[in-house]
């Protein structure tokens, strides 16, 4: 590739895939070998933080630039306003194919084929279902095409989803813009279980790592850990599929490469929940990069959140970044423009609860609502004007989040410090400036 060709950019977005399952990331399993491989040649974030921890809001979110409020998709069923300016659109603006394959989210239709409209721009090639687990399940299913045709696949969920990523590499034309988003590892909803393919599970099932975060806590995860390792697995044998393709097209060092999760997973050690909670469980997600401008990166140390993934990728490929996204591009940290240092990350929460929350370096601070809930009982609201304390934790001397410190006097300075940034990201983003009352008393969760 000469220096004035553009590369090509393709991404990964698995789902509810801890970050802690890379060995990158000091996973002992060897889950990982192919990622683990791209970490050390290519660009590895150490603590990359989702915006929004539940499915539809960070697609929403990472489609835009923008944050999940900002689109109105702040919670899972609603659907992107199709005069939204995509990814899609900027990249096919500059002259780029644009593909997508596996689970959109975004659409509204939830089992029926996404309208043209409500695709986000990705007009050269579409698999695609708006809510994947209901046209498939693990082993079997259908996505639809650019038609609304059904495209079936009677394998194993991820392999077919590469399966069709594999068709589109054939298929588009350089340079491409292509993002793959797959189900796994995520928990078959109609089943309550974690699936792995058949022989998978078994590999993990005597003595599998217990990450710190979730030994001697309540949740499933004694039993789901088996299948969630070799779900990891076989998403791994995957890209090393995808990759070989890149290879065999000729294009891979042509090629930016991406990987990331829309959120994490803690097992409902939070009570009743595998995400939709600051805990970094929930909010930390694996991100990584190879390709053109990530070669021999090495690791990016301060907190970032992946609402900076989408002027990273527009970066990478010499388009300019839109004045109207929030994040910006990792490319100067990498390149030594920009410091490595400090970071901080904000985050909205939905559904469980209406809750915000800020990360920073060595602090968690999350307030949530009292009166809206998320979206239990059809009464759901976006935002609130008044929040209240709920969580402080040192993450320097508590990095798996047991010790709720919020509510205690010797620690109000900090709490009123990142309250208050805390609050200026929530103006910057939403444009109000609501409402945080001191919490008196710890919050207990378990």
């Amino acid at each position: 590739m000469t220096t004035d060709t553009p590369p090509n950019v393709l991404v990964v977005m698995s789902d509810q895939q801890r970050w802690d399952t890379l060995g990158a990331y000091g996973c002992p399993h060897d889950l990982t070998p192919t990622l683990d491989s791209l970490a050390r040649d290519g660009t590895i974030v150490e603590r990359a933080i989702t915006p929004q921890p539940v499915c539809a809001p960070y697609r929403a979110a990472f489609h835009t630039g923008k944050f999940a409020t900002e689109t109105d998709v702040w919670r899972e069923g609603l659907a992107i306003d199709p005069d939204e300016t995509t990814l899609a659109n900027w990249f096919a603006d500059a002259g780029y194919d644009v593909g997508f394959v596996g689970n959109w989210h975004v659409g509204g239709t939830f089992d029926v084929p996404v309208p043209d409209e409500m695709r986000g721009g990705y007009e050269d090639f579409w698999r695609a279902a708006d809510v994947p687990e209901f046209t498939s399940r693990p082993t079997e299913g259908y996505l639809y095409d650019e038609d609304g045709a059904e495209a079936p696949f009677d394998t194993y969920r991820t392999d077919a989803f590469v399966d069709f990523a594999l068709d589109a590499l054939d298929a588009l034309s350089e340079p491409f813009f292509l993002v793959v988003s797959l189900v796994e590892p995520h928990h078959q909803n109609d089943m309550w279980t974690f699936v792995a393919p058949e022989g998978y599970a078994e590999r993990y099932d005597k003595n599998p790592h217990v990450p710190a975060d979730l030994q001697n806590c309540p949740g499933d995860w004694y039993s789901e850990l088996p299948d969630y390792y070799g779900m990891v697995r076989r998403v791994d044998e995957a890209m090393g599929r995808l990759l070989q393709r890149l290879r065999d097209l000729g294009i891979r060092d042509d090629t930016v490469f991406a990987y990331t999760s829309d959120h994490g997973n803690h097992f409902r050690t939070r009570p009743g929940e595998y995400k939709r909670s600051p805990h970094d469980s929930a909010v930390r997600v694996p991100l990584l990069f190879s390709g053109p401008g990530f070669e021999g990166g090495g690791r990016i140390e301060r907190v970032v959140s992946t609402i900076d993934l989408p002027p990273t990728l527009l970066d990478a490929a010499g388009i300019d970044v839109p004045d109207e996204f929030h994040g910006d591009s990792l490319l100067p940290v990498i390149r030594g423009a920009e410091s490595d240092e400090d970071g901080e990350a904000f985050v909205q929460i939905s559904e469980s609860q209406v809750g915000r929350a800020l990360r920073t370096d060595r602090w968690k601070y999350a307030v949530a609502a009292s009166k809206e809930t998320g979206w239990r009982g059809g009464n759901g609201e976006p935002a609130s004007d008044c929040y209240v304390e709920r969580y402080l934790y040192d993450l320097r001397r508590d990095p798996i989040e047991r010790i709720n410190l919020a509510g205690r006097p010797n620690y109000r300075d900090v709490a009123d410090r990142l309250q208050r940034r805390l609050l200026d990201h929530i103006e910057a983003v939403e444009g109000d400036r609501p409402t945080i009352k001191q919490l008196e008393r710890g919050y207990k969760e378990y």
